[in-house]
């Protein structure tokens, strides 16, 4: 029997890329968005890499009545909720638009899943909960540290939200996933990270720049207390990132959980700087970039990166791509958008 999967915010960057891989592993999924974030380009790309159409559906979930009714349309198995308004600056200037959207949204899934009698539901998290740590790498058991951002708290709320949900009603299970840096796009160039307006990523703003729609790209800050004087990253490829949610779905799904909540964390366990990756993509694309030293910006942390054994001895998931191939994507799908 094919489980269902809902995607939450599944025509977005991370969720079409995880759309394809759950469906490729052979689960049924449903994409629901209200585009907020995203127009409908990744959705048709997996449509296109699949051969088929899936279904969408357009809705917003703090709209509780249009998530009850979603649960009762479909035999939900699994919910993977990346709904949620990211950007950290603007969470800054409104906080209440990213409590009301991410918490609410999130809330709704919960109590569906409640009301059902039970699903399993996992938990787009970040490592934005670490914050600035003294221990590298770090480990599922690291404190999290107070948030920078009104963006970043509501990651943390929502763990904690989904850890005491799990403990109150039975059947409900969770998965957080804490990814580090996802880049890159789909080998086939269909898919990719799609920003609207300025990028606040660093990769979009590599390609933007090499494809000529940015000037000149920015390095925030040559003096951090690193090798070459740049933060250090754990950058991630969207596709291995994307096979992770398929380990831990599978894992809910055939009740392999040793805990009824559990925590991982996905990255590659390697940190890179700012200016080795401008570097690498320079030299895999055979690019020259136009960049240049920008004073540090407020809440950029030093260092961060992933000790991953946990992922990799429970869910058998372990990074395989590498930065070239990564950048390469990147670069072929920015490409592409731009007709060249």
């Amino acid at each position: 029997m094919k489980k269902t999967v809902l995607v939450s915010g599944g025509a977005g960057f991370i969720g079409s890329h995880v759309t394809v891989e759950l469906t490729q592993a052979g689960y049924d999924v449903v994409i629901a968005d209200n585009f907020s974030n995203c127009d409908e380009t990744n959705y048709k790309g997996v449509c296109a890499i699949l051969g088929r159409e899936l279904p969408l559906i357009k809705m917003d979930f703090c709209d509780k009545a249009a998530v009850d009714a979603l649960f009762a349309k479909y035999p939900i198995d699994a919910v993977i909720h990346f709904a949620a308004f990211k950007a950290v600056g603007e969470s800054v200037a409104e906080p209440l638009k990213y409590y009301r959207n991410n918490l609410l949204s999130f809330i709704n899934i919960l109590d569906a899943a409640r009301e059902k009698g039970g699903c399993n539901v996992l938990f787009s998290s970040s490592a934005t909960v670490y914050g600035q740590t003294d221990q590298l790498p770090v480990t599922e058991e690291s404190p999290r540290q107070p948030a920078e951002s009104p963006y970043g708290n509501t990651k943390t709320m929502c763990e904690d939200i989904l850890r005491d949900s799990v403990k109150a009603y039975p059947g409900v299970r969770g998965i957080a996933l804490r990814y580090f840096n996802p880049i890159g796009a789909h080998p086939s160039a269909l898919i990719g990270e799609l920003p609207r307006g300025v990028p606040n990523n660093l990769v979009p703003f590599i390609t933007q720049t090499a494809i000529g729609r940015r000037e000149c790209l920015s390095v925030f800050g040559n003096d951090y207390p690193t090798p070459d004087g740049t933060c250090l990253r754990d950058f991630i490829d969207i596709v291995d990132l994307a096979k992770a949610h398929v380990c831990a779905v599978t894992r809910m799904c055939e009740n392999k959980m040793k805990q009824e909540y559990e925590i991982f964390n996905v990255g590659t366990g390697k940190p890179l700087s700012v200016l080795e990756l401008i570097t690498a993509f320079e030299k895999v694309n055979g690019v020259k970039l136009n960049w240049k030293y920008a004073p540090r910006r407020p809440g950029d942390i030093t260092a961060i990166w992933a000790d991953p054994t946990r992922a990799e001895k429970e869910l058998g998931w372990k990074a395989q791509r590498s930065t070239e191939e990564t950048l390469a994507a990147a670069w072929a799908w920015e490409k592409k958008l731009a007709g060249k």
